[in-house]
């Protein structure tokens, strides 16, 4: 009964409630991302009267699992006074990053309180409250549910032990392009030719033996050849018919993420640039390329200056006169830009990045500086998982192994995992998890067959950052029923960690891929110019695109599985790094092109290897469909005792048996705890508006129906 769950709640307090998420923006707009978002509050009509939803307050994140408070309005058939009170609900959390919307499931009226009538009154308010609100569809905006956390009060899963030393860190003032190898070269024989690929590394590149030379694909018909790897490459229009033959097809070059045209409003580029010099790099190295001599303008009126011809985020501090780059989300400083750099934590930065304008050419980088909103928004994120319902019979896996399964053991754990393959399974004493695509199966055998698991053994949250299968710490089962298992996963398994305030991409270890007669690479932190994009989250690229140049990633059989494992599926750019604000700007010049090829697909299960592992989402028989509440203000609030308050002009009030009252006029004997009270809604205020903002900038930053085209935001470089 609800009146028992009422007393319940106001014997034992708030403390009770454990997970108050996201029922923070309920019934958003289905087209987000596309159209403005309705305007809270939001009402739904229904045989008993019509009750209106005022935009709730979410405290925390437990798992998949969320419940809140919300204030709610009242007004019974044949009346017109509204009854304000408090709804406590619980539910099941289903985010969609590539959307930024989540979908409250199953939801549980736990608690309800109407303060102003009786308490007979009171119970058959939540009866009627019971019944409709488990029916309606509750989508929401991620963006207003972070804002609304609370993060002191989350589950903060910070990453240990990831490694900070730099990587080789190279400028270049001529147009150039790293080639990254995993190690040194390693050729394998191509079916039916005397040629050889090299294996390890995203490239096409060919040996021809009988010239002795290699060759790389550069993209439309171009080729660089060379008689060392660590050598000189030069472009070449002579290439052996067999060696072209290997270039990537269209399809390949679809899956690499170049097939999609460049979007609507493009302009393109008057000439080409120039053929950019080869880099291949065996070891972890990240390339910075600069237009011709470094350029330097002013950031406001701090002592800091940014470097104006380059893409990548380069600073000097005119008081400490240093270089600070930013790489993969880590800082690192150095007298020169030839080094040595060393590694510089987000919270010990100089005073002066903190106060970097939000607005200015380099705003983007407060999401790297400790104790900035900017950053504390991208840390919240990384701790909203990624769910999904999986059908245990439609969800199947087949492993493939480079022969015989080959397992090594993670260190500092009684696990171990298998090495030869490029699905992570770890074998706990004589069973074997398998966690693909951010699913987990189980089986007694490291061939199978492999069942959908219900369960994870604890130890397995236990591997180090050091092991390559560490991103699976972050996959969860949830629940489960005979039908369906609830998953999640957290942006860590795509390689997106919180690390001393701020977020990083990677680990920062060198993981040893596989040679055999296939290659498995391993998660990649270096090489890539991983840049981080608040909506999008981290997008991967070349350093140069121009004219002929793209550099497409080959694709076959000479190497298994995603370069990057499962971070493939967070997006993937070409060139400078327009993929940053995903086409909302151009490069610094036309011959520095970055074009997203492909929208980032932030949500693994989405992807088509998984869509059909999806149990269909359950929908009630009868659908109670909300509206916008047109002429109610958004100023409604409630309390952690169930008090309702709403904001006006002349400050907080109070919902009483007789109305609205000042907010200092009532409960003048607990003073301390009125204070409380409104700090706490003042807080909340301040929170959703700073929803409204970042709702309303991510849709401003998503294709129009009419042009496909983006509106220009601020945050980056504009030219």
């Amino acid at each position: 009964m609800v009146s028992d769950r009422v007393a319940g709640m106001r014997a034992r307090g708030w403390g009770i409630l454990s997970a108050v998420v996201a029922i923070g923006v309920l019934l958003s707009s289905s087209a987000l991302g596309q159209e403005p978002e309705p305007e809270w509050p939001r009402q739904i009509i229904v045989s008993e009267g019509k009750i209106i939803v005022y935009q709730p307050q979410p405290d925390t994140l437990e798992g998949n699992t969320v419940s809140g408070r919300v204030a709610v309005s009242v007004t019974r058939e044949g009346e017109t006074t509204p009854v304000f009170g408090t709804v406590w609900m619980a539910a099941r959390l289903e985010t969609d990053r590539d959307t930024r919307t989540a979908t409250i499931l199953d939801v549980d009226v736990t608690a309800v309180r109407f303060p102003e009538i009786t308490p007979e009154q009171e119970q058959r308010l939540a009866s009627i409250l019971e019944e409709v609100i488990p029916r309606w569809e509750l989508e929401i905006s991620m963006d207003r549910l972070l804002a609304s956390l609370e993060l002191a009060e989350t589950q903060r899963k910070e990453a240990q032990d990831l490694k900070m030393e730099p990587p080789n860190i190279i400028f270049s003032t001529d147009p150039a392009v790293l080639v990254p190898l995993d190690g040194k070269p390693q050729l394998r024989s191509v079916e039916d030719s005397n040629l050889q690929r090299v294996i390890n590394t995203p490239f096409t590149i060919i040996y021809s033996p009988s010239d002795k030379t290699y060759y790389l694909y550069a993209g439309e018909a171009a080729w660089y050849a060379a008689t060392d790897l660590a050598g000189t490459w030069k472009l070449t229009y002579v290439v052996p018919s067999s060696v072209e033959a290997l270039a990537p097809s269209e399809q390949e070059a679809e899956e690499a993420g170049y097939g999609a045209e460049e979007e609507e409003g493009e302009e393109e580029e008057e000439e080409p640039g120039p053929p950019p010099r080869i880099i291949v790099a065996t070891e972890p190295t990240e390339l910075i390329v600069v237009d011709g001599e470094p350029m330097y303008e002013p950031i406001s009126d701090l002592d800091l200056l940014y470097m104006s011809n380059t893409e990548s985020d380069v600073l000097f501090d005119l008081h400490s006169q240093q270089y600070f780059v930013l790489l993969s989300g880590r800082w690192f400083a150095s007298k020169s830009t030839e080094g040595p750099w060393t590694y510089m934590a987000s919270d010990e930065l100089p005073d002066s990045f903190a106060k970097i304008p939000f607005e200015s050419d380099v705003g983007h980088l407060l999401t790297f500086v400790a104790g900035t909103e900017e950053a504390e928004a991208a840390v919240m994120d990384n701790q909203v998982p990624q769910t999904s319902a999986i059908d245990r019979k439609a969800a199947k896996l087949e492993v493939t192994y480079d022969g015989e399964p080959k397992f090594e053991p993670i260190a500092d754990t009684g696990l171990q995992y298998a090495a030869n393959t490029s699905t992570p399974v770890i074998k706990v004493e004589d069973k074997y998890y398998a966690c693909d695509q951010a699913v987990w199966f189980v089986s007694s055998s490291p061939t199978g067959p492999w069942a959908v698991a219900d369960s994870v053994p604890s130890e397995i949250y236990t591997i180090p950052a050091e092991s390559p299968v560490y991103n699976v710490t972050y996959v969860y089962v949830y629940d489960s029923s005979p039908e369906v298992v609830y998953v999640g996963y957290y942006p860590g398994y795509a390689g997106s960690y919180v690390y001393g305030g701020t977020v990083c991409y990677g680990t920062g270890y060198y993981y040893t891929g596989w040679y055999g007669s296939y290659y498995y690479a391993r998660p990649s932190t270096w090489g890539f110019h991983v840049r981080y994009n608040p909506y999008t989250g981290w997008n991967f690229g070349f350093s140069y695109h121009s004219g002929p140049f793209h550099f497409y990633i080959g694709t076959g059989t000479w190497w298994r599985g995603g370069w990057w494992g499962p971070a493939r599926w967070h997006g993937y750019h070409r060139g400078y790094h327009r993929g940053w604000h995903r086409g909302a700007r151009a490069g610094f010049r036309a011959g520095y092109r970055a074009g997203t090829r492909r929208q980032p697909r932030n949500n693994i299960y989405r992807t088509q290897r998984n869509v059909a592992r999806n149990a269909p989402r359950a929908t009630p028989a009868t659908r109670a469909q909300p509206s916008v509440a047109r002429g109610q203000a958004n100023n409604v609030y409630a309390d952690r005792s169930g008090n309702v308050h709403r904001k006006t002009d002349q400050g907080w009030q109070q919902r009483t048996q007789s109305g609205w009252q000042s907010s200092q006029g009532v409960d003048r004997a607990h003073a301390s705890n009125r204070a409380s009270t409104q700090q706490h809604l003042e807080r909340s205020d301040q929170a959703r508006q700073q929803g409204t903002t970042r709702t309303s900038n991510y849709q401003r930053s998503q294709p129009s129906r009419q042009t496909g085209t983006r509106s220009r935001g601020g945050g980056g470089r504009r030219r």
